[in-house]
């Protein structure tokens, strides 16, 4: 299951009133004290892909990637797009060096 909330479907429909319309691709962005977590960018369609057209925008995934951390959920919020899913996020912080609140200064 791949779904895109209206409040995101508003902000994208925002963006691409200022913007070339492109494809949106979702994707496995490594690293980080969180560990890995899913993003978006402007992409390329691939034969890999599996392809959502939702209010007029291609959503892209790989679809090795799709089986893995479905159903996919993409919201906006006050600061931001969230992408939900049922990817796990590491625990603790060991990559960042911290002691205390994961990543803060």
């Amino acid at each position: 299951m791949f779904t895109v909330t209206d409040e995101a479907r508003t902000e994208v429909a925002e963006y691409f009133k200022s913007h070339d319309k492109g494809a949106i691709r979702v994707f496995l962005m490594e690293g980080g004290c969180g560990g890995p977590q899913l993003a978006m960018a402007l992409d390329e369609k691939k034969d890999t892909d599996s392809v959502y057209q939702i209010a007029g925008v291609e959503y892209l995934i790989e679809k090795d990637l799709l089986a893995k951390v479905q159903p996919i959920e993409i919201d906006f919020v006050a600061d931001g797009f969230r992408i939900a899913s049922s990817l796990q996020q590491g625990g603790g912080c060991s990559g960042c060096g911290s002691t205390g609140n994961c990543c803060s200064s």
